[in-house]
């Protein structure tokens, strides 16, 4: 992936995590008591109604807003500020809440690139899908939903106390990876961080090198360290 390419990417990721946090995830959480949001075709959206508010998501660049029976879409630009005054919402934070907080405010600049945004939700959306097949396959039962996570901007699940998931990309890795976190250390080549498994969605391009990832780490998070 090219320099530019990143750089785009770290610029539209940090701006959608702004407006993920302070548009949809604070004001869901404090009507609602959740901060759990969900992938959607596109982006992502708020997982449950409050108010008049059927649904907020972001698609692609940019902001939908779904309220008593009208749409309204607004480009991802300006301030929060700007775009939660346009939508007849207000910037939230979740500093009280969790640790890593973007803490968002009014005059946060939002600069969001079309096609950066939409390598990101083709991310999100591999990650929801493939999360699903794993989950279908290794619990043969009630599978748990993805949850889109605020916090780390991910998308994942937990499956017998180890978190699989799809980052769109943070300071260490600065690009859209499948991740699997363990509780415990575990070592191998295939354990390539502290928190357990990356792997660039570059090296893993479908839906079933996502779910063979997981699927190796799920047997060998099973096995005796």
């Amino acid at each position: 992936m090219s320099d530019a390419m990143v750089s785009r990417l770290t610029t539209t990721r940090r701006s959608l995590h702004a407006v993920v946090e302070g548009l949809l995830a604070g004001p869901q959480y404090r009507a609602t008591g959740t901060i759990r949001l969900a992938v959607r075709p596109g982006g992502f959206a708020t997982s449950r109604a409050y108010g008049d508010l059927s649904v907020v998501a972001v698609d692609g660049a940019d902001l939908l807003v779904a309220r008593g029976g009208h749409r309204l879409r607004l480009p991802l630009a300006g301030t929060c500020g700007d775009l939660a005054a346009a939508a007849g919402l207000h910037v939230d934070r979740l500093d009280d809440v969790y640790r890593d907080s973007v803490r968002p405010e009014p005059s946060t600049r939002i600069d969001v690139d079309p096609g950066a945004a939409a390598t990101l939700a083709a991310a999100w959306s591999l990650g929801d899908r493939a999360l699903r097949a794993f989950g279908t396959d290794v619990t043969r039962g009630a599978v748990p939903d993805p949850v889109l996570w605020p916090e780390h901007f991910d998308v994942a699940v937990t499956v017998d106390g180890t978190d699989f998931g799809v980052s769109p990309g943070d300071s260490a890795i600065p690009e859209p990876y499948a991740y699997i976190s363990t509780a415990a250390p575990h070592s191998g080549a295939f354990w390539n961080e502290p928190f357990g498994a990356a792997r660039p969605l570059t090296d893993l391009p479908d839906l079933r090198a996502v779910v063979e990832f997981y699927r190796t780490g799920h047997a060998l998070a099973g096995r005796p360290r």
